[in-house]
């Protein structure tokens, strides 16, 4: 039997959730307690960001998680929502395509 052919880095880039919209990459800077965390957020600001109910038992969250961000309607500079969080190999993956440098 062959081998399979590993996908390329291209490949993997295609697959992965990228922001869209008003969303943004930041990073878990501080854990506050009862599903809320301090981001720093790639625009420059930091929020005060919340997990929400569909994520908060199923993603585990910690400082220095590369995380979506999407700010709030009302104080958009200042609080947002996480949307997904990248694991350690599609950072490493980010990073060798250029998309991310953190």
């Amino acid at each position: 039997m062959g081998k399979k052919k590993e996908p390329s880095l291209k490949e993997r880039i295609s697959g992965l959730r990228l922001p869209k919209g008003d969303e943004t990459f930041g990073v878990i800077k501080k854990n506050n307690g009862n599903g809320h965390m301090i981001v720093v957020c790639k625009d420059g600001n930091v929020r005060t960001c919340r997990i929400p109910g569909r994520l908060r038992k199923r993603v585990w969250m910690r400082e220095n998680d590369v995380v979506i961000i999407e700010p709030w309607q009302v104080e958009s500079d200042e609080k947002g929502d996480i949307v997904y969080r990248y694991t350690q190999t599609q950072i490493g993956w980010m990073k060798r395509a250029g998309i991310w440098n953190g």
